[in-house]
């Protein structure tokens, strides 16, 4: 393996311009949901299979989703593999090919979807989020092809749609309707990492963010006897929000941060003008909670709370769901797929891997409610959905090197 894994590491370093290309390539198409209001993903898939063959990659697999709100109807996931000396296993990196919109272009330096490189530093709407590690996994298997060796086990790159919005057309779909993992795979999803390269993601916390809808009674703002102000009673009930933090107060070091989160963030305009008392409130709730705690008893807390309000302020509270998650089970700290990757990380950037759990959702929840052990793992900046996101063409290659390791001996 040594002297291979040696021959494969020179090669990805020459792919710096290759990088760059590919990263070029990807940002000038957005690839934005329906609900953001894109086309979806199919335009970059077409651009990344033409790539690919011309790279001599094999033919894709197709697993695309039905969608009659893009054009051509489907939602694209494309699979890639390259055959190894067993098959017994399947060595998969996970990456998806939708972004986010750009945002307050004001705050950009140049237009987000044209990249711009300073340095060893990429700039651009999707370079880090999630083409980082696709790109990354792209040089991996490029090393084998133009180095002409042959993995230990299969090789498989997975390139999904609509993971920003919530993989019903993405994995969740490819993991539903087609039977092309096994429990023995090593499953890799580089969209979550910090930029030393150490933290290997294995938990996620339950995820819960909530809609509250309130209704009063609009009026003229010097006559408020004549109205019920439903601003000032959902005020009350998102000032208490905070106390959640003194009830679920337990401590995980396995996350980061260690405790679990309820803040208020979205509010929707009521009325327009200054003098008018509204008559309807909306504001949400977002929840991320360590797993030992139920979602359904932190919501029954929030509801008892609107209860009162309600009482007291004579308007009606109405609270919903907008996402609500329970954690999926972790992927256990001594699995193949972590063990591996440790070696992996060590071999390359010469440091110690730690496990850790996060707040933030990923899709590596979805696998692991289906008994699958993946890990999270990439080294970035934590750019993503940001202004002037980037990436550095330093960690990509690494990254490359680690997925090759992997490639290698898993």
């Amino acid at each position: 393996m040594a002297d291979n894994f040696t021959k494969i590491g020179q090669t990805i370093d020459k792919y710096r311009n290759h990088i760059i290309e590919l990263q070029k390539l990807l940002t000038s198409i957005p690839a934005l949901a329906p609900e953001s209001d894109g086309e979806g993903e199919i335009k970059k898939a077409g651009a990344l299979k033409k790539y690919l063959a011309d790279a001599g990659f094999p033919a894709p697999e197709e697993y695309n989703a039905p969608d009659s709100r893009v054009p051509g109807g489907i939602r694209p996931n494309l699979a890639y593999r390259i055959k190894g000396e067993d098959a017994s296993r399947t060595v998969w990196i996970m990456s998806h090919t939708d972004v986010v919109p750009p945002g307050d272009l004001s705050k950009w330096t140049g237009d987000p979807y044209t990249v711009r490189v300073e340095g060893d530093r990429i700039y651009g709407r999707g370079v880090e989020d999630n083409q980082h590690g696709l790109v990354a996994s792209v040089m991996a298997a490029k090393g084998l092809i133009d180095s002409g060796v042959r993995p230990k086990y299969d090789v498989g790159l997975l390139f999904v749609a609509d993971e920003e919005v919530g993989s019903k057309y993405g994995i969740d779909y490819v993991l539903e309707k087609h039977n092309i993992f096994k429990k023995s795979d090593i499953i890799i999803v580089p969209d979550s990492g910090q930029s030393d390269g150490k933290a290997i993601e294995v938990a996620e916390k339950s995820i819960m963010w909530l809609k509250v809808e309130t209704t009063g009674k609009q009026c003229h703002a010097s006559r408020p006897d004549q109205g019920v102000n439903a601003f000032a009673a959902a005020s009350k009930l998102a000032a208490k929000v905070h106390a959640l933090y003194n009830i679920y107060d337990t401590r995980d070091e396995l996350f980061d941060p260690a405790y679990s989160s309820f803040e208020p963030t979205k509010k929707e305009a009521n009325v327009p003008n200054v003098n008018t008392i509204p008559g309807d409130d909306v504001f949400y709730i977002d929840c991320r909670v360590l797993p030992k705690y139920k979602l359904a008893d932190v919501e029954a807390i929030l509801r008892k709370w609107a209860d009162e309000i309600q009482a007291g302020e004579n308007v009606k509270i109405k609270i919903s769901p907008v996402q609500r998650a329970e954690a999926a089970p972790p992927t256990a700290s001594d699995s193949p797929v972590v063990e591996a990757l440790r070696r992996a990380i060590r071999q390359v950037y010469k440091v110690e891997a730690r496990v850790m759990g996060i707040g933030g959702g990923t899709v590596a929840a979805l696998f692991r409610r289906k008994g699958y052990q993946v890990a999270v793992w990439s080294r970035i900046h934590e750019t993503a959905h940001q202004p002037n996101e980037y990436t550095d063409i330093p960690f990509i290659i690494g990254d490359a090197k680690v997925f090759a390791h992997l490639f290698l001996g898993a």
